[in-house]
């Protein structure tokens, strides 16, 4: 868990206070990170391994007196076969070596396109929505805020009914609130800032009323 229970406890309760005033129902998730990103890390690796071989081929004296002086340092008549011995060693070692370096999540994170990252959060966090959130009240008005550790981005996703009456952008506000309590270190106090702010929004166009339940769970959801 990212979180501790007193942390998990924390979130759950703002999520009830700010369902108290309004009629929509707020969905809290948090993701370790929102994609293992595999083919970026092949992209790169067959990168690397290409440059290795292009280098091979317009310098190849450099690396064949590398392999020379591994042999013992005796000058060697190299065949084709060799050669190409040589190429495929080349790639393969620059291959796996990439890919073992970017086991360091800092480093294969930091590998990662802002563009992919922010596509990959949105693709998860709208898988969630229609899990969690879209078409699981009868008033149309759940909202999800996801949070995404690894790739330090946020998504906040609403039912049809909230959507029509506000516009996504004015989420921005939460969202910056909470990844400025996030940066400092504090993962449920950003959280429960965005559950206040985005409560309060809600009472605005949804005020509570007197037949309203709780649809959705209040607790956060670790993923």
């Amino acid at each position: 868990m990212i979180l501790s229970a007193s942390e998990h406890l924390r979130v759950s309760e703002a999520v009830a206070r700010a369902e108290a005033g309004t009629s929509g129902e707020i969905v809290t998730i948090l993701a370790d990170r929102s994609d293992g990103y595999t083919d970026v890390a092949l992209a790169w690796a067959a990168a690397v391994a290409l440059i290795a071989l292009a280098a091979l081929a317009l310098s190849p004296s450099l690396y064949l007196y590398l392999v020379e002086w591994l042999l013992g340092g005796w000058v060697h008549a190299w065949a084709p076969g060799e050669l190409f011995t040589v190429a495929a060693v080349t790639a393969a070692l620059t291959f796996g070596a990439t890919m073992l370096l970017q086991l360091l999540s800092g480093l294969r994170f930091f590998l990662i396109p802002g563009p992919i990252k922010a596509a990959r959060v949105h693709e998860r966090a709208m898988r969630a929505f229609r899990i969690g959130a879209e078409q699981r009240t009868r008033a149309r008005t759940g909202v999800l805020i996801y949070l995404s550790m690894g790739e330090h981005r946020a998504e906040v996703l609403a039912d049809a009914a909230i959507a029509t009456k506000v516009e996504a952008d004015v989420w921005c506000d939460a969202l910056e609130a909470m990844l400025a309590d996030v940066r400092k270190g504090d993962v449920a106090g950003g959280i429960c800032t965005a559950v206040e702010r985005i409560g309060a929004l809600l009472a605005e166009h949804f005020p509570h009323n007197t037949t309203d339940t709780n649809e959705l769970p209040d607790r956060l959801i670790e993923v």
